[in-house]
């Protein structure tokens, strides 16, 4: 057969016709990015073939495989997954009928992986476009999506005299009428049974309220603390309940601990922009607990995208004429931050101009980005575990979903004023613009991280898809003159985070030194010594030995200026 391209000039010509079409109808290059990769395939036709035949070869393997089990009892080995918790239920290695469905399956799921990621001639972000949108495809189509190919659900609806199917149908018909499936109970109350730990909103503008939490220890140290978390989400993942909240393990050790609680904006703030965020936001949170304090500086904590705008205000704060000299912020905490978005993880198949470019206009239109629209683009990320583990367990074997902390906050979501999230989606997303020096500026002065010198403790996660851990370790390379504890924490970009120390060790952490010559991330996490137990221990040992001497706990006199506008957790964290 001849390894000639095939003549498809006239075809190249029509998709090129098409493209202001396809941008308008496709935005996210869904199909663009699938047909480009059949095209690169149809110009291969050598490869091609060699690629059916070793699909047929496995395929026949496997049908092999059930004769053998039906008349020998056994089966030959087939690389395929292990481990997949769609099938763990012994029937689908049991039964040899079950069996096949599941090989069949996975051999045509990694059988199109391997295609998409070997197409030739193809740009690597179209692959993974590709790749992404196929995988939703797949996914949507395993059979442990179909009551009469899921052996589970079969046994179920038997055991319970088909009551677990009428279960199911409730739910189903609960879900199509909010346009969502479900992933959580309802049964959480923000300031009943989430976000409890006693505290007072203490200062209230436009774009934020502060909560002072109350001291639980009769002295506390110097130097207090502030979570900036992200305003993609509500405040209180940092304070969920008292056994994996920071704030009240903070507290417990000694700390004046403040929390910002970001304003749910609504349509008409629109123009709120990125720099609105800093100087509007976080700066008159450092203002008042300085005053309150009667300190000079104050420890901040940024979460995510409120770890990227901590660093943005550090770097401004050392550029600017009245604070270069004396900056408030002494040092920082950023967990799971980024300052580099050029490898912002499995998100990037989001950005590209014209993805952007529609996002852009969507905003425009609507005034806000809904938190409904993020949340479906962070479910599709995990879709198998985010989407589809909840319509097999629930749809199809009737089980309602479960009461879980965690998710029950990432079903709370916010909104996006229109001018911010173009600027953090345009700007650092897809120009990544951050790490060009004075390449971004806040009130006329531009932003250099080379200018960060303060002390910084930085915190990775091992299986973090929001921002990969050797993308937020790439910090030093930017900030080469800050003094810098990197910690990489097991687990993804929550659970990472919410590892309170407990007996015995649910997890572990590295930590050490990091600097801009540890280029090499992977050398530099294999030779550190893996540490069993939580890095919040870490952390407060850090913290201790930086935040001065323990001091009395502010007073009554001390908020006169700022007397209390009600309870923690406030009222912009309801909205």
């Amino acid at each position: 057969m001849s390894d000639k391209p095939l003549p498809i000039h006239a075809l190249n010509q029509a998709i090129e016709a098409f493209t202001p079409i396809t941008e308008q109808f496709d935005p996210f290059g869904i199909y663009k990015s699938i047909f480009t990769i059949q095209q690169a395939w149809l110009q291969a036709p050598d490869q091609w073939a060699k690629a059916m035949e070793e699909f047929w070869d496995n395929y026949c393997h496997i049908c092999g495989n059930t004769a053998d089990h039906n008349t020998q009892g056994h089966s030959h080995t087939l690389h395929l997954p292990e481990h997949d918790s769609r099938f763990i239920d012994p029937a689908w290695d049991e039964n040899p009928f079950y069996q096949s469905v599941k090989q069949q399956y996975q051999l045509w799921e990694k059988w199109l992986d391997h295609t998409v990621k070997h197409s030739p001639n193809t740009d690597e972000h179209t692959r993974q476009k590709a790749k992404f949108w196929i995988k939703q495809y797949v996914h949507m189509l395993s059979p442990a999506n179909f009551f009469f190919l899921n052996p589970e659900a079969i046994a179920k609806a038997i055991a319970t005299q088909g009551q677990s199917l009428v279960e199911g149908q409730k739910l189903l018909l609960q879900d199509m009428e909010k346009k969502d499936i479900s992933m959580v109970s309802p049964k959480f109350t923000v300031g009943k049974n989430l976000a409890t730990t006693p505290g007072e909103v203490i200062y209230r503008n436009a774009l934020i309220e502060l909560i002072y939490y109350t001291p639980v220890t009769d002295t506390v140290f110097k130097t207090p603390l502030l979570f900036i978390p992200p305003w993609i989400n509500k405040y209180y993942i940092l304070d969920l309940k008292a056994d994996k909240s920071p704030v009240h393990y903070l507290l417990s050790q000694g700390f004046s601990v403040f929390m910002i609680s970001w304003k749910n904006p609504t349509a008409d703030m629109r123009d709120t922009s990125f720099e609105d965020y800093l100087l509007k936001g976080i700066l008159p949170a450092i203002e008042v607990i300085k005053h309150i304090c009667g300190v000079s500086s104050i420890h901040a904590i940024g979460y995510c995208i409120g770890g990227t705008a901590l660093a943005m205000l550090m770097a401004w704060l050392n550029a600017h004429p009245d604070y270069k000299n004396l900056n408030p912020i002494a040092h920082a905490t950023l967990l799971c931050s980024l300052v580099d978005f050029s490898n912002p993880g499995e998100i990037k198949v989001f950005i590209d101009e014209p993805s952007v470019s529609y996002l852009e206009k969507l905003v425009d239109t609507q005034g806000v980005l809904d938190g409904k629209q993020m949340e479906t683009a962070f479910r599709l990320l995990r879709s198998n575990s985010l989407i589809w583990h909840y319509f097999s367990t629930q749809y199809l074997m009737g089980e309602a979903p479960s009461a879980f902390d965690i998710l029950y906050w990432n079903t709370d979501g916010t909104r996006m004023p229109a001018a911010m999230y173009k600027t953090y989606l345009r700007e650092l997303y897809l120009n990544n613009k951050l790490v060009k020096k004075n390449a971004l500026s806040i009130d006329n002065i531009g932003i250099d991280l080379s200018l960060i010198t303060q002390s910084l403790y930085l915190l990775g996660a091992e299986v973090d898809h929001i921002t990969p851990w050797k993308s937020v370790f790439s910090l030093p390379k930017h900030a080469p003159h800050a003094d810098i504890r990197g910690v990489l924490a097991a687990s993804g970009h929550i659970a990472g985070v919410l590892t309170p120390p407990s007996n015995p060790p649910k997890r572990y952490y590295r930590a050490g030194s990091l600097s801009a010559t540890d280029s090499n991330h992977e050398t530099w996490m294999k030779a550190l010594t893996q540490i069993e137990g939580s890095w919040w221990l870490d952390w407060v040992s850090w913290l201790e030995t930086r935040c001065g001497q323990k001091v009395p706990a502010p007073e009554k006199e001390a908020f006169k200026d700022y007397p209390s506008l009600g309870r923690a957790p406030g009222r912009y964290v309801s909205e």
